[in-house]
């Protein structure tokens, strides 16, 4: 005799979970009660549930991250992590609670009405972890110079050269004020800004030296054949992504990303706005970073051969083939009259097309 189903939505927060189901039919879903946030005591109330019915549960992803989603699929029970932003909700509706919500999701699942998002295994999420740290450590160092330099910049001290070189920062700490209530805060700036570098150094080397003992290395060392494409860039883009061979087409990465147009058409008005800027910001700003580089004439340089070294002959060709395309596509649009920004923005869309057409390849990125 085959199990009824029924769909369980969990509003998961950090000290408790709200329950709701949905029964198989058109019946509303209803709460079945909130349980401490604790694996022992949930996996008691989900048997329950699942005692004469099969389970499909769902959560919203968020700062309670995957690790339920692997308790459960440990334990056989079915689950999916959705994305929250992508959850349908209903404008007239002003009242948000967690057993609201636990309904929603439960009503949503059982309609089909949720998108999936893709759960990265552990080793590739403490990989992710460690590339938004250093991320992390970049914007804190980015404030702490900005901070800095205004400061001296309120008080008439100028430098004319290129910033936060060794020269600079000797002149920096050659600067004397007539307060002491000043000369302190130059010293906490200065030491601020000198920690926050440190830590960056220190978290870049972390990244170069245990990268190499994880399944992704072989794509970030072949994301490496491209030009503008780094140690750090491709990390961000095999740790963001994981696996690309999950994405169908080009177009789908791209969409992923958020650089495809956004677009409000009805009956025969067309109107494409700019990109939708959804999905993953870490690697669309990646790649609208490497994208600038495809200003320069097509050229293997020092840099880019030595990076090539041991790497699939498809990937190269492809490397280069990318170079001679997106810097011809970069200079069309340019002379169109587009903006730089519009114009590589373009450029980086079909750079994350190359980037796919390496993942759906294996061969190209077997251990030699």
């Amino acid at each position: 005799m085959n199990k009824s189903l029924r769909f369980v939505g969990l509003d998961v927060h950090k000290d408790s979970i709200t329950i709701a189901v949905a029964e198989e039919g058109r019946e509303p879903a209803y709460v079945y009660g909130e349980v401490l946030n604790d694996w022992e005591i949930l996996k008691r109330a989900l048997r329950r549930l699942g005692a004469k019915s099969s389970l499909r549960c769902c959560y919203e992803a968020g700062p309670c991250g995957y690790g339920l989603y692997r308790k459960m699929k440990q334990a056989k029970i079915e689950c999916v992590v959705v994305a929250p932003s992508l959850v349908p909700v209903q404008s007239g509706n002003r009242v948000k609670t967690d057993r609201r919500d636990a309904t929603k999701l439960a009503h949503f699942l059982r309609s089909g009405d949720l998108t999936e998002i893709f759960v990265p295994d552990e080793e590739a999420e403490a990989l992710r972890d460690l590339e938004r740290a250093r991320e992390d450590a970049k914007n804190a160092e980015r404030a702490a110079r900005h901070q800095l330099g205004k400061f001296l910049l309120r008080h008439g001290r100028h430098w004319d050269r290129t910033n936060w070189t060794r020269n600079h920062l000797d002149w920096i700490r050659r600067q004397k004020f007539e307060h002491q209530a000043q000369q302190r805060v130059l010293t906490d700036y200065l030491k601020t800004v000198e920690d926050a570098t440190e830590r960056e150094r220190q978290l870049t080397k972390d990244l170069a030296e245990l990268v190499k003992q994880t399944k992704l290395y072989p794509l970030i060392r072949a994301l490496q054949a491209f030009r503008g494409i780094q140690l750090i860039t491709a990390v961000t883009i095999a740790a963001e992504l994981v696996d690309l061979q999950r994405f169908s087409s080009p177009r789908q990465l791209m969409a992923f990303l958020g650089l495809v147009p956004s677009e409000h058409s009805s009956g025969e008005n067309q109107r494409r706005g700019r990109i939708t800027r959804a999905g993953n910001g870490h690697v669309r700003r990646i790649l609208i970073e490497a994208a600038w580089s495809y200003h320069y004439q097509p050229n293997m340089s020092k840099a880019i051969r030595k990076r090539n070294e041991g790497v699939a002959p498809g990937v190269q060709r492809l490397a280069w083939k990318a170079q001679k395309r997106l810097h011809k596509r970069l200079y069309h649009l340019l002379r169109k009259g587009k903006s730089g920004q519009k114009a590589i923005t373009a450029v980086a869309r079909e750079l994350a097309g190359f980037i796919w057409a390496v993942g759906q390849q294996p061969a190209w990125l077997a251990e030699e």
